[in-house]
């Protein structure tokens, strides 16, 4: 069942907010790391490279819990539980541009490593709620 994400919690992931993804270890710990966020079409759209934890987690267990938080006040976030939807490297490396300039205010996306290959990850939101706002 997929949990549109509108009003507020789009606005959260509009902004430049970071967010802070959840994904379960092969041994079943979390893993949690932060990232930029971007949304398309109510979904939350991130990015990363090829070869890091979290991506591998994903492909193995495709459950995901971002959390959003509001920079200007930290009590108030987004939580999504949800899906992988869709793993693609179309796009990937225009898409990190984006959030360097969302992020950055960076025409181009300044960490970039030489052989490096970006990836996009979308996710289905199965819940979606804003807290403490």
């Amino acid at each position: 069942m997929s949990a549109k994400i509108d009003g507020r919690g789009e606005e959260l992931l509009k902004a430049k907010n970071f967010c802070h993804v959840a994904t379960l270890r092969e041994d079943g710990s979390v893993h949690g790391v932060p990232v930029w966020v971007d949304i398309e079409d109510g979904r939350p759209v991130l990015n990363t490279a090829e070869g890091r934890a979290w991506p591998r987690n994903l492909e193995r267990d495709p459950r995901v819990t971002l959390t959003i938080q509001n920079l200007e006040n930290p009590y108030e976030y987004l939580e999504v539980r949800g899906r992988v939807l869709e793993r693609t490297h179309e796009g990937a490396d225009e898409h990190i541009d984006s959030l360097a300039k969302k992020y950055l205010d960076n025409d181009e996306y300044p960490l970039r490593q030489p052989g490096e290959q970006r990836l996009i990850i979308r996710v289905e939101p199965e819940h979606a709620k804003v807290w403490g706002g």
